[in-house]
Parts: C-alpha cells; sequence; structure tokens
C-alpha cells in the first residue's frame, strides 16, 4: 500500500521548507508566488488529502460564502442543490463556514437582479452560483471577478465568465437527447409540443436555451421534419395553465409528444391524469415529486436526471477545500444524465457522495 505524502515529503520534492507547506495547506500568507506554484504542483501530483477533520479544529478563521439560486420549494430541483451543499457543510463541521442564503424567482429577471445586487454588499469569501438569467450573472461575475471573490457554478455554466469550477450536466446534450428519445417513440408525421415558459422581463432562461438548441440541432442533423409547437405554461399564474394547455390540445389534434425542457414537466403530466390523455408521450428532466410521480403513473415516458444533490456537494466541498487548503481545483466538472423510466426509477439513488 502506497504511503500517503507527508508535509516533510511535499517541501522536500518542492524544495521548500516544511513550515512554507504548513502555510499553503492552511492559507496564512507570507508565501511568494514561485513558492506556492512549486508545492500546489506536488499536491496535485501526489493527490494530498489533508485530514480536515483534524487540522480543521486549529483553523480560526470564519469563512462567509454566499450561496444564491432560484427560490427552494420542497420536493422541488432546488431543494436537491441545497441538500447536497448541507451534506458538504456536515462533513466539513470542524471548519468554519458561514452560509449566507439569497434566493431569487426563477421566472422575473427582476427578482434576481435585486438578489445580485445584494450579493454584492457582502464581503464574501466565496459565492456558489446557480444561475438563470444571462446578462444579470455577467454583472455580477465580473464585479466578483474585479474583487478577487473566487465562485463557482452550478446547474450551468456561461461563456465569457472565469468560474473556479462549474459542476453541471451537458444541457445542450441533454437537449439533444430528448430529442432522439421523443422522436423514436411518437407516430411518424406527428406534431411535437415544446414547453414554453412564461417570464417576467421576457429573458428565457440559460438552461432552456442550450437544450432548446440541441434539441433542434438534432432534428435539423437527421433531417427530421415534425412541426415543433409552442405550449405556454406559467409558474407565476398557475392557475391559467388549465386554459392554456386545454386551448392547446383543443386546437392541435396531431400532436403525439412533448417536451419539457424544465424541471416542470409533472405540470403537463397532472393535466394529462385530470383529463384522461394517455396517447401523448412526454419527456422531462429531473426528478421531482411531481415528476417522479407522473413516471410512476405512466404519463411521463423518460426522465432525464442530472445528479443534483452531487452537484450542490461537490461545488461546496471544492469551495471549502480551495478557501481553507488552496487545493487545486479542476474547473470543467460535468455530471451525468441518467433516463430513468417507470421500470427503473425505484432502483435509482441520486446522491452518492
Amino acid at each position: 500500500m502506497q504511503r500517503k505524502a507527508r508535509i516533510k515529503d511535499i517541501a522536500e520534492m518542492a524544495g521548500v521548507s516544511p513550515g512554507t507547506v504548513d502555510r499553503i495547506l492552511h492559507n496564512r500568507g507570507n508565501v511568494s508566488e514561485s513558492a506556492r506554484k512549486a508545492v500546489e504542483d506536488v499536491l496535485k501530483k501526489v493527490n494530498y488529502k489533508p485530514n480536515i477533520h483534524i487540522t480543521g479544529l486549529s483553523l480560526k478563521r470564519r469563512y462567509k460564502v454566499v450561496i444564491t439560486t432560484p427560490n427552494v420549494t420542497e420536493g422541488e430541483y432546488w431543494e436537491s442543490i441545497h441538500s447536497g451543499i448541507q451534506h458538504a457543510l456536515d462533513e466539513y463541521e470542524n471548519i468554519r463556514i458561514k452560509r449566507i442564503i439569497y434566493t431569487y424567482n426563477e421566472f422575473d429577471v427582476y427578482s434576481c437582479r435585486e438578489v445580485y445586487d445584494r450579493i454584492l454588499e457582502v464581503d464574501a469569501d466565496g459565492v456558489i452560483l446557480g444561475l438563470t438569467f444571462k446578462e444579470e450573472t455577467l454583472r455580477l461575475t465580473r464585479q466578483l471577478e474585479e474583487r478577487g471573490i473566487p465562485y463557482i457554478f452550478v446547474d450551468s455554466t456561461m461563456d465569457s465568465t472565469s468560474p473556479l469550477a462549474f459542476f453541471t450536466s451537458d444541457h445542450y446534450m441533454c437537449g439533444y437527447l430528448m430529442a432522439r428519445l421523443i422522436t423514436s417513440i411518437i407516430p411518424a408525421g406527428s406534431d411535437i409540443g415544446m414547453s414554453q415558459a412564461l417570464r417576467i422581463g421576457d429573458e428565457s432562461a440559460n438552461t432552456s436555451i442550450l437544450r432548446k438548441k440541441g434539441f433542434h440541432d438534432y432534428l435539423m442533423e437527421k433531417k427530421i421534419d415534425n412541426s415543433v409547437l409552442k405550449i405556454p405554461y406559467s409558474a407565476l399564474e398557475p392557475e391559467k395553465n388549465d386554459a392554456w394547455m386545454s386551448d392547446f390540445f383543443q386546437h392541435q389534434h396531431n400532436v403525439g409528444g412533448v417536451v419539457f425542457f424544465n424541471s416542470r414537466g409533472g405540470i403537463l403530466a397532472d393535466y394529462f391524469a385530470r383529463n384522461g390523455i394517455n396517447n401523448i408521450h412526454l419527456i422531462g428532466v429531473d426528478l421531482t415529486v411531481s415528476n417522479v410521480k407522473g413516471l410512476r403513473e405512466g404519463y411521463i415516458d423518460f426522465l432525464i436526471g442530472q445528479e443534483p444533490e452531487h452537484q450542490g456537494f461537490l461545488a461546496m466541498k471544492t469551495m471549502i477545500e480551495y478557501l481553507v487548503y488552496r487545493k487545486p481545483v479542476r474547473q470543467q466538472n460535468y455530471v451525468r444524465l441518467d433516463i430513468l423510466t417507470r421500470e427503473t426509477i425505484d432502483f435509482y439513488s441520486e446522491f452518492n457522495s
């Protein structure tokens, strides 16, 4: 069995003193950039893992980590992200982390803007960010970068930004996969319904934009010419959804399947159940309570799982280890996409730390 590298071993390999290694591991400063780089290269090479449950007891500093995501609702997607973050905090309980949570309405760009302004008033050591709106996120991240505050994305990432790391599924590939699945199970020549969330501010969610592109690219590549029709729905005024859906399906009689690009496919599954509709296929994203119910009852054919709890866990774990130990970080981290069916859902464990 290979012996774990000691501080003395790392110091010899890096050509520095053990005291320098100790200062770098515990982020105590007074270290040259060349020494830090030499030590970090060795740490990466030997895959050094400090015993945080022992050394963490001696750390005096308290770190402030801001977590900002869309609003958290029981049984929904973002609750799983926060559950994973809490799981990491429980494992690293000996490190002094003050968690500051700001959530916003993911269907209201102005709500997001207000929350991001509040975040910039916090003297944070790091930010974990579940993004929705592109322009607002670009504005926030640019100011975080100017202040030297590291940030980590969960659920999505964005071009023209420089996160410390991101933990997400490949949303483009998710849309591509959904197109492949729906076209394989609907009758030839039938139309495809596509969810269209109504938002305040008329700005689409970043994940939905990527999934739609993947979806349409698949149809184009495979020369599939099924008509794609938008189905409006509202999370802000859910009382209107039944009327909109009824109007859509009463006028569109050639729909063979529907894709929901966010975690609210259970809305349509519930509508199908209440109206006795069982001849239209449905594909959704995420293992929310309502989605899993629709899957088990047979109104949803496939659910795409993207490990939200694992994303949250890894994001907080990475932030802690970077802030406390300056441990080298891999920026790009894609989680798996899982295709779940009625027959396999009970065997699926979404979170495995």
